[in-house]
């Protein structure tokens, strides 16, 4: 991803286009190098029980924590996700849910982004944690 302008969420949407963030329905609310907020529809990323896939929230907050990442690492270079985790706190079965990534560590070679991921009441869902490798094109 290059660099963009982190108020110009058409861009960020359209290098979205076509991948699994689109399909999820992940939309962009605020972006920059310090903090990403995203959110993203429960309905059609649920598991068969209604609650919110768990694997729905990893992929939320590793988009979000990977969009920071990108924009720290700035255009001649790109951010790739090496590792992740999820703690799930609590089911969400309608409306959205909303994920901050907030940068906990910004450096030349990696990047380090908590993100909480909420429901519409205000409620913790997920928190997670992504590193990113940031490599020269």
């Amino acid at each position: 991803m290059t660099q963009t302008n982190p108020l110009d969420f058409s861009v960020l949407g359209a290098v979205h286009e076509g991948t699994l963030a689109d399909r999820m329905g992940i939309e962009f609310l605020e972006a920059g190098p310090e903090r990403v907020v995203g959110r993203m529809p429960v309905a059609g990323n649920t598991q068969p029980y209604g609650l919110l896939h768990g694997g729905a929230s990893a992929v939320l907050a590793e988009t979000l924590g990977s969009v920071a990442a990108a924009i720290h690492a700035g255009p001649e270079r790109i951010a790739v996700g090496i590792e992740i985790n999820a703690t799930h706190h609590r089911s969400a079965t309608a409306g959205h849910v909303t994920g901050v990534a907030t940068r906990l560590h910004g450096g030349r070679t990696l990047a380090t982004y908590g993100i909480e991921i909420t429901d519409e009441q205000g409620k913790l869902v997920c928190t997670s944690r992504l590193t990113c490798m940031l490599r020269d094109r």
